[in-house]
């Protein structure tokens, strides 16, 4: 039998949180629910788990301070945030964190499956070289670290991944819907302007070589020029 899928989800609003429970568990997830952010980082520490789904608006702690405390010891754990937020702040802070992705409520529970199945398949699935080199960078996937010179600088799963698309089709046009289709799951607005977030992070990661750069094709995507 296969392993079942280990998730740990923080809501406070326990109607919500029984929804997501029972359907997530109804398609073979396990999931353990937490009501507050204090506890959910607590459960974290005691237990092994494959994906968060964390609330922003939490009692005791707030989703982006649990994700901050997780990443000071976990910083590959793939994290959902589940928020009523949808400012562009709030999307930046939740990212700038280290979130993986950002479901808006009210969600579909299809929506938020598709997007755990997505977000861990590209962690099982994408198996590029150990490191690839881009200018005067050495990209190492697994360890999801940008070299240059002695310098280490360290990326989120999700930039990872995209830079990994990026260097995939280097001096080509990325389409905009391509690239959020394959990453994100979505072509919407709100994932847009996620993308857009993180494409921005990238580009500063990456300042440290001139000839290496990320632009905008207007009306089409971005590319990757190196």
């Amino acid at each position: 039998m296969a392993t079942k899928i280990k998730i740990l989800l923080a809501e406070d609003e326990g109607s919500l949180a029984l929804i997501i429970k029972e359907s997530l568990e109804t398609r073979n997830f396990e999931v353990m629910h937490c009501v507050n952010g204090e506890e959910a980082f607590d459960t974290f520490t005691k237990q092994k788990f494959d994906l968060l789904v964390l609330d922003v608006m939490m009692p005791k702690k707030d989703g982006f301070s649990v994700a901050k405390d997780i990443r000071k010891v976990d910083k590959k754990m793939p994290i959902i945030f589940l928020t009523a937020k949808s400012q562009t702040q709030d999307v930046v802070e939740g990212f700038t964190v280290g979130g993986n992705d950002y479901l808006k409520k009210p969600f579909s529970m299809e929506e938020l499956i598709v997007r755990i199945h997505a977000l861990l398949g590209r962690i099982n699935t994408v198996k590029p070289e150990e490191k690839i080199s881009i200018g005067n960078y050495l990209f190492d996937f697994t360890k999801q670290t940008l070299q240059f010179s002695d310098q280490i600088i360290s990326l989120t799963h999700r930039e990872a991944e995209l830079l990994f698309l990026f260097i995939e089709n280097k001096n080509e046009i990325l389409d905009r819907s391509v690239v959020l289709k394959k990453i994100w799951g979505s072509d919407d607005f709100f994932n847009g302007r996620s993308m857009d977030v993180f494409i921005t992070k990238l580009r500063k990661k990456l300042n440290l070589d001139s000839n290496i750069q990320i632009i905008n094709v207007r009306g089409q995507g971005y590319k990757l020029i190196g």
